[in-house]
């Protein structure tokens, strides 16, 4: 069979002249990979303190629900059973003082498919700004490239184009500096968004871990004046319940937005599997295992810390999250090669932007044994 070596590629294909993947930035963890490889030839191991993935087990209560209702073989709703919705209302009510009832609420397929996803889904596109904090999770970017809209960072909303940004990122507790904004500080992005009709999203999916400050929501009375026009928080229990291999997290909010989004979300199929669902009832009702673990996080946070700080690192912000911002004044990338020397292996802060450049994430993620192991290496190489 002849083929006609003139024709088009293939969209998506590696001979396409206009590829999606050509709007991204380079996946940035595959820049660490040879500081792996020389963490991993330690003798010792690798600690691994670069991702801030979970390691401790699945709370027994969660695992007994999600296997409860592993017999599901017909189609959940995108939208969840009441009860779901009930459990996500009151949670939000309970924890972050939000009055919010179950129609503003919707589960999502984790949290970073909702952020990467949502200026698409909002209909963004060529010509619209999409704006973020100058440090910050590398996928608000991504989402706003995806659609083709423009990415811009910011330090403060005032030095934004009101007239050009239709979605507003705002991120408390902060990835990855563990900065807490202040209710003033959200009062005021919400102020500045409804006066130009932006729609704000608050992404706090570090909620419950707050340590030296304790995070407001958006969605609170003393930030939003009780009415939640034109704001969506975006939850997840990856962090807060070690589910992030369940993939259950949820945006609450403007009840239209939420609507819409609903309605779109629909057409795709983006349904959270309904033992998760069941899974995330059991989560968001059980506040034991969310303090059990915060216990552990707290220890191994204190253990690092003073760890890091008698090495000669400086910490800076991290009164939140399960991260440590840290710094020797000097270009991350020569921090990264020197930890990873010592058999640790920690994320470059320029991966959250230029501004990071001279900082490094140190997550408090890993098993008692390797957080020990790191503050034994550290000490020993003073």
């Amino acid at each position: 069979m002849s083929t006609n070596s003139t024709r088009a590629p293939f969209p998506g294909h590696p001979g396409a002249a206009r590829r999606v993947s050509d709007r991204l930035p380079v996946f940035p963890w595959d820049k660490l990979e040879p500081y792996k490889a020389t963490a991993l030839a330690h003798p010792g191991g690798l600690c691994d303190f670069s991702v801030g993935t979970p390691v401790d087990p699945v709370p027994e209560v969660i695992q007994k629900a999600l296997a409860a209702h592993t017999d599901t073989p017909g189609y959940p709703t995108v939208w969840g059973p009441l009860e779901l919705r009930e459990a996500i209302a009151g949670w939000l009510h309970r924890r972050c003082g939000a009055e919010i009832g179950p129609r503003a609420v919707l589960p999502t397929v984790g949290s970073k498919e909702l952020v990467a996803s949502l200026p698409t889904q909002l209909g963004l596109g060529p010509g619209d700004q999409v704006a973020y904090p100058r440090l910050a999770y590398p996928t608000y970017e991504v989402g706003a490239r995806l659609c083709g809209a423009e990415p811009v960072e910011y330090d403060s909303v005032d030095e934004l184009d009101g007239s050009r940004v239709r979605l507003l990122w705002v991120n408390s507790p902060s990835n990855p500096t563990g900065r807490v904004l202040g209710a003033d500080e959200l009062r005021r992005a919400v102020e500045w968004a409804r006066e130009h009709r932006v729609l704000l999203v608050s992404d706090e999916c570090y909620f419950e871990l707050g340590w030296e400050a304790e995070p407001v929501s958006v969605l609170h009375p003393d930030v939003c004046g009780g009415d939640h026009e034109g704001l969506l928080a975006v939850h997840s229990l990856s962090k807060r319940s070690n589910l992030a291999g369940y993939r259950a997290s949820f945006v609450a909010g403007d009840p239209v937005v939420v609507a819409e989004l609903l309605g779109l979300r629909k057409h795709g199929g983006m349904i959270v599997p309904a033992p998760v669902q069941a899974a995330t009832i059991a989560a968001l009702t059980d506040d034991a295992h969310v303090a059990e673990q915060r216990e552990r996080y707290a220890a191994r946070r204190s253990a690092l810390r003073a760890a890091l700080e008698a090495y000669g690192f400086r910490v800076e912000h991290s009164e939140a999250s399960l991260y440590l911002w840290v710094t020797q004044d000097r270009p991350c990338w020569e921090t990264v090669a020197e930890m990873a020397a010592l058999g640790i292996l920690v994320a470059p802060g320029d991966f959250y932007g230029p501004s990071g450049d001279r900082f490094v994430r140190v997550a408090f993620t890993a098993t008692d044994e390797r957080v020990a192991a790191a503050v034994e290496r550290l000490a020993a190489a003073r």
